[in-house]
């Protein structure tokens, strides 16, 4: 029975989400049923395409990722795969006639972590673009259930917060994209030199996006609203945990939220939600 298959192949997406990220699993978790499976199966493909550059050292990583690709067109076109997160994926994006565009920008920024780069502005706005903003443009279609008109209205905001979380991304990974991966994003880091003003200088430019997002937050439907809410409210704490952390500090550790302090941001998000006091 397909049925049966597809219903497979959801579980799976769920289930890498929940591997992966439990934040991002609760978030998600807090979608309107009707959307929530859909939002996992876009997670799953992007976080699987992550792993083959990110942690597959000992494999060619060149030859996976574009048999990955491959895939992943082919599933779209024939809408099936028997790679169950890639046929979750393809019955997502034809459901809701995401652009394969969106696609093709997010395999290009993969394709830009398979080797050193030197990121100018340009590429670095570039690889934000395919990385993380295209993610959120095709979150924000299933959360529009494919309206065009609402999706255009909303597309500036959904693509400033994907770049907000990825920015705060690479700040908080910034030891270990600098020393395990050999990767420095930020053109203002120059000769791997880091220093107070140039983390201020990031910072500025995360809060710019942050205070544009919002303004599409508060335009979202309800179905999606309070879960974008939380993942916002999650992200601006790494940001102001970040602001209070030296330099060596961010080269040293990891940033991370603690389990009781994801509690507290989570109840607070309901409430303003619940209240109406975004």
């Amino acid at each position: 029975m397909k049925a049966l298959f597809d219903q497979v192949a959801v579980e799976t997406s769920q289930n890498v989400t929940k591997t992966y990220s439990t934040s991002f699993f609760k978030s998600v978790s807090t979608l309107d049923s009707s959307i929530r499976d859909d939002v996992h199966a876009i997670y799953g493909m992007v976080r699987f395409a992550d792993e083959i550059v990110d942690t597959f050292h000992e494999y060619d990583k060149a030859v996976l990722l574009d048999e990955f690709k491959a895939d992943t067109y082919k599933s779209i076109e024939r809408g099936i795969s028997l790679n169950p997160i890639l046929n979750s994926f393809q019955a997502t994006v034809n459901k809701y006639n995401i652009d394969i565009q969106l696609i093709d920008q997010f395999f290009y920024s993969m394709e830009m972590d398979l080797n050193p780069v030197e990121y100018s502005k340009e590429l670095y706005d570039k690889y934000i673009v395919g990385s993380a903003e295209v993610v959120g443009l095709m979150c924000l279609k299933i959360f529009v259930e494919g309206d065009d008109n609402t999706y255009n209205e909303l597309k500036y905001y959904a693509s400033k917060l994907g770049a907000a979380f990825q920015k705060i991304n690479f700040l908080r990974d910034l030891k270990d994209d600098w020393e395990g991966l050999g990767r420095v994003y930020f053109p203002e880091i120059v000769e791997e030199e880091f220093t107070h003003k140039q983390k201020l200088e990031i910072e500025k430019d995360i809060e710019a996006d942050f205070q544009e997002a919002y303004k599409g937050v508060l335009l979202l439907p309800k179905t999606c609203r309070f879960s974008v809410y939380l993942a916002y409210t999650y992200y601006y704490k790494l940001l102001i945990k970040i602001k209070n952390k030296e330099v060596n500090e961010l080269m040293t550790a990891r940033i991370r939220i603690p389990n009781y302090s994801k509690m507290f941001i989570y109840f607070r998000s309901y409430m303003a939600h619940s209240l109406n006091m975004l």
